[in-house]
This record gives C-alpha cells, structure tokens and sequence, in this order.
C-alpha cells in the first residue's frame, strides 16, 4: 500500500472541530447542544453584504484577478485608513480567508527547517499551517494569572536563532481575547528589528475591543515598514465565516510581489464572495457600536458565571469573543468528551474546545478549554449552569 507523507501523518487535528463526531452522535440521540467551541457568531451578517450578492445580475461567473478586485482593494485601503493603517491599495492581496494569507506569508518567509516564535496559547491552525511549510513552531508561554499578557521579551529572545524568520502573534487574540498594548507592540518591533525578522499580525478581530481599550496594528509602526506583515479577514468582523475572503497586507513591496506568486498559483479568490466583502465595507458604524455592546454583555455574563464555579480560573478578555479557562480537571478533552456522551441536563449539554491543541508545548494545557462566547446571553447562562453541575457530577 503507497504511504502517506510524514507531512500529512504529522498534521495535527482541530481542537475546535475533532469532537464533532462526538456531537454528532449526540444530536441524533436526542440532545440539545450548545456549541461554545467554535468561533462561529450568531450576529446577523449586514444586509448590504447579502443584499449585494442577491440582487447582482452577473450573466458569468467568471475569474476574478488574483489579487482581488481593483474596487474592492480601494474600498479596503480607504477603510485601513479610516483605522489609521496607511495601506495603498498595491499593498493588499485579496485572499481565500485569513487561513490563506497566513498560508502565503509561511510561503514567502520561510523555507523546510526555518522556525516562528509565537507566543502561546494560540490559535490552533498556526500548527497546521506551519506543520504543511515545513516550518518550527517555537512557543513562548503567556500566562493564565495576567490575562495572557505578552511574556518577557528576554523570552523571545532566548529562542532567536539563524533559523528564526518571524514572531507570529494574534492581536486580539485567539484563544484568549488578549489585546496587546501600544507598548508591547513597540516592544515586539524593537526585537523585530534588532535582529532582523518579521513580524506577522493576524488581525481580524481589530473591530472587538472592549472597556476603552483601543487596538494598535503593527502596520502603524513606521519603522516596521519592511519588516511587518498583516493578516485579515472578513470572517468575524461581519459575520461572514462562510464568505472565505481575507488579505495579507505589507509594505514590503518583495514580500507582496512574491505573494502574488502564491496567488496566481490558485487562480483567484472567489467573486461571489468578494462582492459581499465589498458590499460589507459600506456597514455603518452604528452596527459595530451595537455587536461590541453585545459582546461585552456576553463576556461579562460568562466571566462572572464562571468565577462563581469552584475551583474554575478564567483570564479576562479585553477584545475578541473568546476565552480561556482553567477547570478543576485533569484532561479537558476527556471531559469535553464525556460533556457530549454522557452528560446531560434536562436534555442539554454544551460543547466546548480543548484547549491543549491551542499549545504546540506538549502536555500543556490539558486541564484548560476555550470558550466561544457567541451564544446570546440567555444560552451562555444556561451553558454556565449546565457546566457547573457538569464538574460536581464528573468522575474525574
């Protein structure tokens, strides 16, 4: 029988989806779930983004340039702009998701062998997409107990070698809803500098920052010009998961001509959905006003809840819709397990992501799990309750 590649063996599972069959199994047995694990917000899409698919008269859906519609590049430079992000419209390719812009940049950094810093917990894909570039992870570990601030720059550092290309960081973060400060940003340009790597920024919770906080691109440091990189998506900020349409953005004008590479490799990305991403630019401010206020409702609701919990520890976000928890456990996935197949309440049970596959340091953070907090808030009360009554019963 021919052999899978050791690249393919070697890929790691979805923390965030591998315990669907679990889910699915008990949805046919009569359970309600409710799914706290994936990042999949139940805010209505704008209706000038469906509405502009809808009512198109397209006669042939035809290829679209590989870099993305010249008016959907304009539109998306004015509106860095209005985020005081100076991005010309040359400095952007328009991507199949973020998930492809972060394939497109390990492409153009990095070669078999070469490593990224990123500082973990962090978004579990980074593994994936790495694990496929042949590229290291080397993992710098925030902590629990100061909201997943960024650690010690002296621990980066430590890690910095001939093989180092970038320091990848998720701002606002995912898992954890961290915001980086103006300062740890500066921070993690100086490093950039000093030794002469990138920096990538996956930015595509920009909009979700709560309690006044404001969020500081890595784009708006000017003597990063060359040296940072940008990933975006119009997945969470409108709700449009489905729509797969994201960007890379650099001022590193070799960067962007070898990315374009990449993206004619894949002919183009889809014109259905750069429509509505297009469209989706013209949302009134008002729409973002409501879903922060919303979410922070939702954050609260669930942070609080939570602390209530014996023996639960939980960081406060500051921006995203995540967090990270800390359970009275000692292996979350087990327990996410037994949630799903033996565990009920009145015929419902909750669904939540293991947070061990968001480390790439084995055996770390097995007693941890994320929570999406993308439910309304009456189903994040009752998720809350049921996990209560989840870890008394537990045989743990």
């Amino acid at each position: 029988m021919p052999k899978i590649s050791q690249k393919g063996l070697a890929m790691p599972e979805s923390p965030i989806r591998k315990l669907m069959p679990y889910a699915e199994i008990a949805k046919k047995s009569g359970k309600t779930i409710h799914y706290l694990n994936i990042g999949q917000p139940d805010i209505e899409t704008p209706k000038v983004a469906l509405d502009a698919v809808k009512n198109n008269d397209l006669s042939i859906l035809s290829y679209s340039p590989s870099q993305g519609f010249e008016t959907y590049l304009e539109k998306l430079s004015a509106y860095y702009k209005k985020n005081q992000i100076p991005l010309h419209p040359d400095e952007i390719l328009v991507t199949t998701g973020g998930s492809e812009a972060l394939l497109f940049a390990m492409g153009c950094i990095t070669d078999p062998g070469d490593e990224v810093i990123i500082p973990e917990p962090f978004y579990a894909n980074y593994n994936g997409f790495a694990t496929a570039s042949g590229v290291r992870v080397r993992a710098v570990e925030s902590k629990l107990e100061n909201n997943f601030a960024l650690p010690p720059i002296a621990e980066f550092e430590k890690l910095i070698n001939p093989n180092t290309k970038a320091i990848l960081i998720c701002n606002p973060g995912n898992p954890t809803g961290y915001l980086y400060t103006k300062d740890e940003i500066e921070q993690l340009a100086d490093l950039a500098l000093k030794h002469d790597i990138f920096i990538l920024a996956d930015e595509v919770y920009r909009e979700f920052a709560y309690d006044g906080a404001k969020h500081y691109s890595i784009m708006q440091v000017e003597r990063l010009a060359e040296h940072a990189i940008m990933i975006d998506s119009v997945s969470k900020r409108y709700s449009m998961c489905g729509a797969r349409i994201g960007c890379i953005a650099s001022k590193n004008k070799e960067l962007i001509t070898n990315a374009m590479k990449f993206a004619q490799a894949r002919l183009s990305p889809p014109t259905f959905a750069q429509i509505a991403a297009e469209a989706a630019l013209d949302t009134d401010d008002a729409y973002f006003n409501e879903v922060i206020s919303e979410y922070v409702e939702r954050r609260n609701t669930l942070v609080e809840g939570l602390k209530s919990i014996k023996d639960v520890k939980v960081a406060v976000p500051k921006g995203a819709f995540y967090c990270t928890v800390e359970l009275p456990v000692e292996d979350s996935e087990d327990f996410a397990k037994w949630l799903l197949s033996e565990y009920e309440v009145n015929g419902e049970t909750i669904m939540v992501a293991p947070a061990a596959g968001f480390y790439s340091t084995p055996n770390t953070g097995i007693n941890q799990i994320r929570i999406a907090y993308v439910l309304e808030k009456e189903i994040i009360l009752k998720a809350i309750h049921i996990l209560k009554l989840a870890l008394q019963d537990y045989p743990n």
